[in-house]
């Protein structure tokens, strides 16, 4: 059951069970082992990508339903195929009225059976910021009606969505007629009784600007649309997961990826559960179970949790940083400095996004943090800590807290959690008042589960902040300061520290052996659904790194080249769209000047500097794509266009050689390689939508099947998924760092597979950016290299014997 390799297919209704079951022939002769499919039961109509879940108990008629899944699985084990589905348990979409469980929430409140799904506040009814205005503008403007839908009476908003009268009203007992002529919203007294008619719902029609400071139940990150879900609930737990858990039991699935498992109240116990409920309906027949999970720079993954590990950005993270240059990073930050006048520290640009978002984005859910806190506070014999110091003390815990979060649930705490709570202390008191670090350390004590107070408050206070600093982390670093910081843009991506856009060999080698010892079968990615750029076009940017002064070059010489355009806008912004055409660079202008547009409007608006989702701004908006289309779509800067070509033609041995590096470590290194779909060729995509755009598998099938590579880094994926299925070495194998000596030692990553008699010299070059520069391949000889070898057990092999080609995977030479 555990995959050889894994390939990663997103589903919507424009690529549905039949279109996956279509592609399965060439899955399989591709060499992949399983097909890791998207969340597959029923979202929001028309959904792209699945995570907005309305009922977790249906398969999604959308993509094909039960009997659409039935006939996929029964063609992917025809082909010797296994099947892995993406769950979501953190959250269900609530959009409108397509979600049944929540509509039955409005109608009933909290006598609803479906009330103890959702993570709600009852001491109030439900805050739906679904106005545009003010709820009295909207009843002015007619905008809110009262409406004889097919079913019972109902409030219509701007003529679309129907929100349900709770069961109990008075209206739904009268004469439908008079009922609809005494709520007339052309009339001042059928407004007022419309008022009065909202006023007694379970729930509260306010304007959307207000969700930040007014929702009183808990929502994924800042998304009104996504309400979280009391999985930690048994009964919830039970009734969420019965769909998956009856697949299993058929075996039409094999196992599961956890979406936002750090949104969960406890997920330790909640992936211990998982992991028995699988073992008692199939004993003997493990399911494979990994975490969506940003594990920091020196965080692991608690073995207790009894994962196969992580879905592998860590891994995206540890090749990312070998394939980075770091001599280059000084140079590049005090280019960006010059370019932005923003920090050329991460850090300094990180705490303020975070600072920033936790103040308006989570007002509501860090005012439930501090009460939660004042109780416990209160309970435990702490009254003399007022709401004001324990605000202080929370706030900057969540802007500077090391890693997503902590484990523990306010009664206890794994061994693991005490490092990064120290980190958090001392990162936290230089930012406190004087005289409140006592405030600081009850709240850490609560993490560590050491305060002596009452269970259920000590449980609430942690949930809280928990479930607050993940939110902050992704939506102040991953959202907002990566779309800010523009020193190396290969080095924003989801999981990696952009402060420290390379490490040493050893950092890599202990952090691969850690996962060879304690998940050797966790997923290594390299692009998904949610990367900020796709894999090769981070291995092109990369390149930089290496160059730092090339381009600095460039980059004035570019900007000499736009004239005006340059004094109307940041030339930040500037800067990261000249690094962003460098990764996308490729196809014709027309079709890269629609993607870079896309891109401009996300990117600005994630920012939050110069435009925003909530606050657009279309002036500045609309000159950034100007220039975007000015750089690639006028006659006059086609020499824009020739001095653009010729950079990627000069750096294109480099890049296609961190292309090869990070590949080769993904399918060799301890554990599973995920192939996002599609990317088994050169990925240069952007963030999405461009990361899920239709993929032409005709081709790459045609290229597998003609044996005429589709692109190098085809010919090496379809080479490395032949040696995983005949050496067992790669699959299950241990792993033992080899010593590099001599003059290029720097530029190898070598390591052995060993089981049994199967035993494997894997060798990776990296870091050839400077030497590649200008030359039309990737290969170096033996006066580059010069005496440089690996160092087996039976002596020195020579690099250049070994490196044939960009990546070796040999028998060990004996002695």
């Amino acid at each position: 059951m555990i995959p050889t390799a894994t390939y990663r297919l997103q589903l919507h209704a424009g690529f549905a069970f039949a279109d996956a079951e279509a592609i399965i022939p060439y899955l399989a002769a591709l060499g992949i082992s399983h097909i890791y499919l998207s969340p597959v039961t029923t979202a929001a109509p028309a959904s792209q990508h699945g995570y907005d879940v309305v009922d977790p108990t249906c398969i999604n008629p959308e993509l094909g339903g039960e009997e659409g899944l039935e006939r996929l699985v029964e063609t992917v084990r025809r082909h010797k195929l296994g099947v892995i589905i993406d769950i979501v348990p953190n959250h269900m979409g609530v959009a409108g009225t397509t979600n049944a469980y929540w509509c039955d929430l409005l109608a009933r409140g909290a006598d609803s059976p479906h009330a103890r799904l959702f993570d709600v506040d009852w001491r109030v009814p439900i805050m739906l910021p679904v106005l545009a205005t003010s709820l009295e503008e909207a009843l002015e403007a007619g905008a809110i009606r009262l409406i004889d839908a097919a079913g019972p009476l109902a409030l219509e908003l701007y003529g679309s969505t129907a929100y349900p009268l709770r069961c109990d009203d008075p209206v739904l007992a009268e004469d439908r007629a008079r009922a609809l002529a005494r709520h007339d919203p052309a009339r001042p007294d059928g407004r007022l009784a419309l008022a009065n008619l909202i006023d007694r719902q379970h729930y509260r029609l306010i304007h959307w600007r207000a969700a930040n400071d007014c929702l009183n139940w808990r929502r994924f990150f800042s998304i009104n649309e996504l309400a979280g879900v009391r999985i930690e609930d048994p009964d919830v737990f039970e009734w969420s997961h019965r769909l998956y858990f009856d697949l299993f039991a058929r075996g039409l699935i094999d196992g599961v990826r956890v979406d936002h498992v750090d949104g969960l109240t406890d997920p330790a116990t909640y992936c211990q559960r998982l992991r028995a409920r699988f073992e008692t309906l199939a004993p003997g027949r493990p399911a494979y179970i990994v975490v969506e999970k940003i594990l920091g720079p020196q965080e692991r993954l608690n073995p207790d949790w009894r994962t196969d590990g992580t879905t592998g950005y860590d891994f995206m993270r540890e090749a990312g940083e070998l394939i980075h240059d770091p001599h280059g990073w000084k140079s590049l930050c005090r280019l960006w400095e010059s370019l932005s006048e923003r920090a050329g520290d991460f850090a300094t640009e990180a705490l303020v996004a975070r600072r920033e978002l936790l103040a308006w984005q989570f007002e509501a859910q860090l005012d439930a943090c501090v009460e939660a806190f004042a109780a416990l506070a209160g309970a435990c014999g702490e009254r003399w800590i007022p709401r004001p110091m324990l605000r202080r003390a929370i706030e900057r815990l969540l802007w500077v807290f090391p890693v997503y979060r902590t484990y523990g649930t306010g009664t206890d705490a794994p061994l693991s959690d005490k490092p990064v709570r120290e980190l958090a202390h001392k990162a936290a008191l230089p930012l406190m008042p004087p005289g409140e670090e006592p405030v600081l350390i009850f709240i850490l004590k609560l993490l560590a589960g050491t305060l002596a107070a009452p269970a259920d408050l000590a449980c609430d206070a942690a949930r809280r902040f928990q479930q607050l600093c993940a939110p902050i982390a992704a939506k102040g670093v991953e959202d907002t300061a990566f779309y800010r910081y523009g020193v190396l843009l290969s080095a924003n991506d989801v999981g990696s520290d952009p402060g420290r856009f390379a490490s040493d060999i050893a950092t890599f080698h202990a952090a691969s052996s850690a996962r060879a010892r304690h998940h050797p079968h966790a997923m290594l990615a390299l692009s998904t659904h949610d990367h900020k750029r796709g894999a090769d076009a981070r291995a092109r940017l990369a390149v930089l790194s290496s160059i730092p002064d090339i381009w600095a070059d460039l980059v004035q010489q570019w900007l000499s080249l736009i004239g005006p355009a340059a004094s109307r806008l940041n030339r930040g912004d500037i800067a990261i769209l000249f690094q962003t055409l460098v990764g996308a660079w490729g196809e014709p202008s027309d079709k890269l000047l629609a993607r870079i547009h896309r891109w401009q409007d996300k990117t600005l608006r994630e920012a939050k500097l110069r435009s925003s989702w909530e606050a657009p701004q279309p002036d500045y908006e609309g000159c950034y794509r100007d220039l975007a289309t000015h750089l690639l779509a006028t006659p006059e800067r086609a020499d824009f266009r020739e001095s653009f070509e010729r950079f990627i033609r000069r750096i294109s041995a480099p890049a296609l050689a961190n292309s090869l590096a990070q590949t080769g470590l993904q399918f060799l290194a301890p554990g599973v390689p995920d192939i996002y779909q599609g990317c088994e060729t050169l990925d240069l995509s952007l963030v999405d939508p461009d990361n899920r755009r239709p993929v032409d598998f005709a081709a790459r099938a045609a290229s597998l099947s003609a044996g005429a590579g589709y692109d190098a880094k085809f010919d090496l994926v379809t080479s490395l998924l032949a040696l995983r299925k005949d050496h067992c070495a790669l699959r299950d194998g241990s792993y033992r760092p080899l010593r590099v000596v001599g003059p290029r030692s720097a530029h190898v990553v070598a390591f052995e597979r060993a089981l049994g008699d199967d035993r494997l010299t894997c060798a990776v070059a990296i870091r050839l950016g400077r030497a590649l520069v200008d030359r039309d391949h990737i290969s170096l000889g033996a006066e580059w290299w010069e005496d440089t070898a690996v160092i087996e057990d039976a002596g020195p092999r020579p690099v250049v014997d070994l490196l044939k080609g960009h990546v070796a995977v040999a028998q060990p030479t004996i002695s």
